[in-house]
């Protein structure tokens, strides 16, 4: 009796604690989930006019942009906005020292003068169904893992290829729930995507890497493209026959801004979270990985600092490496000390307590969940230890920008060993790598890569004795450079072909077999090879081995878990799919006799300005507008103009240049990023530091608008003021 009444008293808790903030909701579920709280949170649309396949609907209006970031359709033309961050790669490949869109923006001032992107592409969420009956058919408790994965990849395909007879679009089939739970994504992608618009990065990547994951923040955070079809207003290559896209739907903008306690919501596409994790798993990410991931990322930042400060071409080539190195290590350092200032391994422990209890320990209450949490400590402990290998050879040595491009030329590499291949499949192939190899000299610099691969190989070989296994060819290389691993790196580069163009290309421009052996003895490639062969052979078995176990035992756990609290509504965890999250408008207190606000404005610009740091150079135009409080109809009734803003909506990697919206479903800002504070938010949510941050629609406007004179963009709108 005592046992029931704990239970029940704790699932009443579970209940009562649940925040409304809190989730990542499957779109096609929030009639039956969501839709009475988010009404009486404050939104006035109903979950049809949010998700609906028979008629347009918000979906229709939300893009997955590239492979990772989210964007929404703003015109009847085509018109999409996305964050600076998100089509950074195509704004760096478009710039040269001669046309530096990175550095000073770009603006279409007609569609003829729109830039082309090959390989990005935007992809439309046509419809979404749950098709776990038809994916488990035939799979059966008894079946090895094995065999379970065998049957329900044979159903996939077959779901999948009906899906897409005699139609263009593609299929995705997720699992949610860890595999309780199976749908089927159908997408429209398009692949004519025109660049029309961007700020300069002193606007556009204001604050920079220093205020990245931080609040207060002033960042400009968008970039425009134009998605073209072709004349049916089908997805079709690039032409320059091509036409504008016809939407289903466009959002409207408001220009009403934001009150605190204001509804609003997220419809975007979040990468990936990880909320159900028992607390080994919680542990191991906090306390063996995220150190090691920060302490190397931090090195490499460094020495790629002290060129970038020095040189402008160098700062433009190293530009999104650097931000992509940069925004994973501020990440995980938020992260960690988000989830041990709640205590989060020691909550995860708790619940686990809870849960032993819940499975019963005596014959008569023996659930089928009993072992569960033993078996998970049997499988982490030996993991940890691999893990940790893995990630310092991941960051570290295998982090080298030429050890990577060397590892690369492993196919031609094989296929010159193979009797069955033809000298002209060998030719052509290294034609290829002829191609590649302009790609990757564009933006390397030789002195960088080689003094990032001595620092690594010291941090590996010196700082991870005990933490990892120590491979063979750092003995050997010890040995043979008598401990100076400077010298060693000064070697490996001056007598590899890869830290060459000329060398490189001299190699690949008349390539025969024979030539193959001048790759087989590089000794950049020897290193690559070696350490890819060490993590496949010896530390790769050590964590697939861990992944079978996982993927047994986690599917089982999430079961168990919304069995163990069936007044619980539970979400599932991002997976790169359209989702829904919302909340409020809201500042917090990030520590002891410290709060902020819930916006940000033009005088925060004016206040960070400093000439002498590249981030916080402001745009003499920009001073200009403020200076003579030039807002047009962007500013606020009190006349300032807004910035910035946070809400509580649970996001994650993938939210980025997701549509912030208020309850009609108009267009408040796109978000760009978390406060740091809550970046632990991806393994647990905690409502009081969780915020996300958007940058205001009313300043975006007003950067298109009065900063760059591209007004034409803005009347193809639909404003509601």
């Amino acid at each position: 009796m005592t046992r029931i009444f704990f239970v029940s008293f704790f699932l009443l808790l579970s209940t009562l604690n649940l925040h409304a903030e809190e989730g990542m909701w499957i779109p096609l579920l929030l009639e039956q989930k969501n839709q009475t709280d988010m009404q009486s949170m404050g939104l006035k649309l109903t979950a049809a006019d949010i998700y609906n396949v028979n008629q347009s609907s918000l979906k229709d209006a939300i893009v997955l942009f590239g492979g990772g970031c989210t964007g929404e359709v703003v015109s009847d033309q085509g018109l999409i906005l996305t964050n600076h961050h998100c089509g950074f790669g195509q704004i760096q490949a478009r710039s040269t020292i001669e046309h530096d869109y990175l550095t000073d923006g770009f603006w279409a001032m007609n569609q003829s003068e729109e830039l082309p992107n090959p390989g990005l592409t935007v992809s439309f969420l046509v419809s979404m169904s749950d098709v776990t009956s038809e994916v488990l058919q035939g799979v059966t408790p008894q079946m090895s893992m094995n065999e379970r994965y065998k049957k329900i990849r044979s159903n996939t395909s077959v779901i999948k290829r009906k899906a897409t007879e005699g139609n263009h679009y593609e299929a995705q089939i997720r699992p949610f729930y860890y595999g309780n739970e199976y749908y089927l994504m159908i997408y429209e992608i398009f692949t004519d995507i025109r660049l029309v618009g961007t700020p300069p990065s002193n606007i556009g990547k204001f604050g920079g890497d220093t205020d990245n994951w931080i609040w207060p923040r002033h960042t400009g955070d968008f970039s425009i493209f134009r998605i073209y079809a072709g004349t049916d207003n089908k997805p079709a290559p690039y032409s320059k026959d091509n036409i504008p896209f016809k939407p289903r739907r466009h959002l409207s903008i408001s220009l009403k801004g934001i009150q605190p306690g204001d509804f609003t919501f997220v419809y975007g596409f979040p990468g990936r979270t990880e909320e159900y994790l028992p607390a080994q798993g919680v542990d191991l990410a906090v306390n063996i990985v995220n150190p090691i991931r920060i302490a190397l990322r931090e090195i490499r930042l460094g020495i790629i600092n002290s060129y970038s400060e020095k040189n402008d071409t160098i700062r433009l080539r190293y530009a999104a490496k650097h931000a992509g190195i940069a925004n994973g290590w501020k990440k995980w350092i938020g992260e960690s000390r988000g989830i041990k200032r709640i205590k989060g391994v020691e909550i995860k422990k708790e619940f686990e307590t809870r849960f032993a209890n819940w499975t019963g320990v005596d014959e008569v209450e023996q659930s089928p969940y009993a072992g569960l949490l033993a078996a998970f400590d049997e499988a982490y402990t030996p993991y940890k230890h691999w893990k940790a290998t893995e990630t310092w050879l991941n960051e570290s040595v295998l982090s080298v920008e030429a050890i990577r491009f060397a590892r690369s030329f492993a196919p031609l590499v094989d296929l010159c060993a193979s009797k069955d291949s033809s000298d002209q499949s060998i030719k052509t192939l290294a034609q290829k790598y002829t191609r590649s190899t302009d790609g990757f000299y564009k933006n390397y610099e030789v002195q960088i890569d080689r003094e990032i691969l001595a620092a690594m190989l010291e941090m590996y070989i010196v700082k991870a004795a005990g933490e990892a296994e120590q491979p063979t060819v750092f003995t050997n290389l010890i040995k043979k450079y008598k401990g100076n691993l400077k010298i060693a790196a000064d070697d490996l580069f001056r007598k590899s072909v890869f830290t060459s163009k000329n060398r490189l290309s001299g190699l690949l421009g008349n390539f025969h077999r024979k030539d193959v052996k001048k790759i087989e003895n590089d000794p950049l490639y020897q290193l690559a090879f070696q350490l890819t062969d060490y993590n496949k052979q010896i530390v790769n078995p050590h964590i697939v081995e861990f992944d079978r176990k996982f993927d047994s035992l986690m599917p089982l756990y999430m079961k168990a878990q919304m069995e163990m609290q069936p007044g619980k509504k539970f979400f599932p965890d991002a997976n790169s799919t359209l989702r829904i999250s919302y909340g409020k408008v809201n500042g917090y207190v990030p520590e002891d006799g410290a709060s902020y606000n819930y916006y940000t404005t033009l005088n925060g610009i004016m206040e960070k300005e400093n000439p002498e740091v590249y981030d916080y150079v402001v745009e003499p135009k920009l001073k200009s507008l403020y200076n003579s409080k030039d807002y047009g109809r962007y500013a606020d009734a009190s006349g300032e103009m807004h910035t910035c803003f946070i809400a509580t909506n649970h996001t994650t990697g993938g939210n980025s240049g997701s549509p912030v919206m208020n309850g009609e479903g108009q267009l408040l800002g796109l978000n760009f990023d978390r406060c740091w504070e809550g970046t632990m938010s991806d393994l647990m949510y905690d409502p009081d530091k969780c915020r996300n941050i958007s940058l205001d629609i009313r300043y975006c406007l007003f950067i298109i608008d009065k900063f760059a004179g591209a007004g034409h963009l803005v009347k193809e709108m639909t404003i509601i003021e």
